[in-house]
């Protein structure tokens, strides 16, 4: 009985340790469910509050954004320049050279000016008298005896070439008439005289560049040694050749200044507006395009002979009309209205052009002090004893300039415009003579003193005391031949850059295999920064290997596709 009882209460025992383990797990199941509702509660909570405060913050910055808080704000925004300082001082030193160029153009265009004057005056006074000497040692030699192999120097068959082309053109030019040439040019249109103009413009350039060609080929071909084997058709055919020249590019700028002419003597001035306004479309054609130091060496070579052009265009016009007024003074000043807006209208096109060609290419407004050297140079080594070619003759090379059919032109401009009577008219064109003589003496000496001052400057006096180089036949034979250039006594780096300038240059003796000599420009550098030079004289495979960029001194003349011609 006992023990049934202690059974039973056993079993009640385990019977509630059973119960309360049950009640502890629903417990601890119940208090994971209640936190997890309780932190999803949490989460939504702090859910909504986000969402109040960010709606808040953009009602907030809706309201913050009102019209005069936006123009507080751009009246009141600061930038600092100095965060992009290598920038703005690249742009200040751009417009420092732009303002620079008009200063730096003139000096190089009145320098250019002054070399054109010098070869154009050259014509009227040196060359006649260098003719008659040429003359007389010609017609004294059966008296005198031969002294040498030469019947003449080179240098004198040269200038009785000149003289005889002058006086065979001077008197094809009277078969010309100018009246009617002015009656006929007169009587087109407007559109039709400005077509005209243009195509004169492009082919003078082209005849300026072709017409060097002719006449240095029959220079070479009537002084060429007579030991080399014939390689030309003749120094007649030459002659003839250059005689044409000469001739029709005197008659195409007589027909030049015939437009000009009439454009001055319309009654509207409308030509003379429309020939002005093509110098501001030489602006559009030049200004975008890409140009190197070269390039820009070429234009301003051109614009100088232009410049120069122009002028005596100017003066052969002013002597037509003067001629037509019976010389009356009263009318001159009727001209110069119009004389003046030509040139200033040029030398703003000039400036505006160049300005905006330096900006667009990053050219700096120092180099047209390296242009004014290489001229400088041309000078000063046409007066050494190694001289290659006369000073003329260098400027139309390195300019395009061709001093003869202008001189020729205005020859017959004046002879026929002023007459010459009685021994009065005689005693003034002797002095007139005499005074174009003192003229070109004193420009040659000035000249000649800014050119050394400007070779120095440049650190270019060392290039005159060395030898010109050959030509491309005999540069295999450079090296043998090379004794037979020899310089001037003395060592350059002390001696001056004027020593031996106005000294006769020394003829050599001729070598078994004779090469044409060249231009030193073919070899000299004009940039003193490019202080390495090749020697011209190395080995054929050494040339093969030479860089294919020109240097300034070796730009001959300005083209109208902007290339030298070889």
């Amino acid at each position: 009985m006992a023990d049934s009882v202690a059974a039973g209460l056993g079993e009640e025992k385990e019977t509630e340790n059973e119960d309360k383990e049950k009640e502890k797990l629903t417990g601890s199941s119940k208090t994971k469910s209640e936190k997890n509702s309780t932190a999803s509660e949490v989460t939504e909570t702090l859910g909504f509050y986000e969402r109040n405060a960010g709606k808040k913050d953009k009602q907030r910055n809706l309201s913050d954004l009102s019209l005069v808080r936006f123009i507080s704000a751009e009246l009141t925004r600061g930038y600092f320049l100095e965060h992009n300082e290598a920038k703005y001082t690249e742009r200040r030193e751009r417009v420092y050279t732009c303002l620079r160029i008009p200063r730096e153009l003139e000096k190089l265009m009145i320098f250019g000016f002054f070399l054109c004057l010098d070869a154009f005056l050259y014509v009227f006074t040196l060359l006649p008298l260098r003719v008659l000497l040429a003359l007389v040692r010609l017609l004294t030699l059966p008296c005198c005896g031969l002294s040498g192999s030469r019947l003449l120097q080179p240098a004198q068959v040269c200038d009785l070439l000149k003289g005889f082309i002058m006086i065979i053109c001077y008197s094809m030019m009277h078969y010309v008439d100018y009246s009617m040439m002015y009656h006929l040019i007169r009587g087109q249109s407007v559109i039709k005289l400005y077509i005209i103009y243009n195509m004169l413009e492009v082919a003078d350039r082209l005849f300026s560049s072709f017409g060097q060609d002719i006449l240095d080929a029959l220079y070479w071909t009537a002084t060429e040694p007579k030991e080399k084997k014939r390689a030309h058709i003749g120094v007649i055919p030459h002659f003839l050749m250059a005689v044409l020249y000469v001739f029709l590019h005197a008659i195409l700028i007589m027909v030049q200044a015939t437009t000009l002419n009439v454009a001055f003597n319309s009654h509207n001035k409308s030509l003379l507006t429309i020939m002005m306004s093509n110098n501001f479309v030489e602006i559009k054609g030049s200004v975008f395009k890409k140009f190197e130091k070269n390039n820009l060496f070429q234009m301003s070579n051109s614009d100088i002979k232009e410049r120069f052009t122009n002028y005596v265009l100017l003066l052969i016009v002013c002597l037509r009309n003067m001629e037509q007024f019976s010389w009356n003074p009263d009318h001159l000043w009727v001209l110069f209205p119009d004389v003046c807006m030509v040139i200033a209208s040029e030398i703003a096109v000039d400036i505006v052009k160049h300005a905006f060609i330096t900006k667009f290419n990053d050219i700096t407004a120092d180099v047209y002090s390296e242009y004014r050297a290489s001229l400088a140079f041309d000078l000063v080594s046409s007066r050494q004893k190694n001289a290659y070619t006369d000073y003329s003759d260098s400027v139309s090379r390195r300019m395009g300039f061709i001093p003869l059919p202008l001189a020729l032109l205005l020859i017959r401009v004046v002879t026929s415009s002023v007459k010459i009577q009685g021994s009065l008219s005689l005693v003034c064109v002797l002095l007139f003579y005499l005074g174009m003589i003192t003229l070109k003496v004193l420009n040659s000496i000035v000249l000649l003193g800014k050119s050394c001052l400007y070779v120095k400057e440049a650190n270019m006096e060392e290039k005159l005391f060395q030898t010109p180089p050959t030509a491309a036949p005999g540069r295999a034979s450079s090296k043998s031949n090379r004794s037979k250039f020899t310089a001037p006594p003395g060592n350059p780096e002390n001696e001056g850059v004027s020593t031996s300038i106005t000294s006769q240059p020394v003829h050599q003796d001729a070598s078994p295999a004779p090469v044409l000599p060249t231009s030193n420009s073919d070899q000299f550098l004009t940039t003193p920064d490019e202080t390495e030079e090749k020697d011209i004289t190395q080995d054929g495979s050494e040339l093969k290997h030479r860089t294919p960029k020109k240097d300034l001194l070796e730009i001959d003349r300005f083209t109208i596709c902007g290339n030298r011609i070889d």
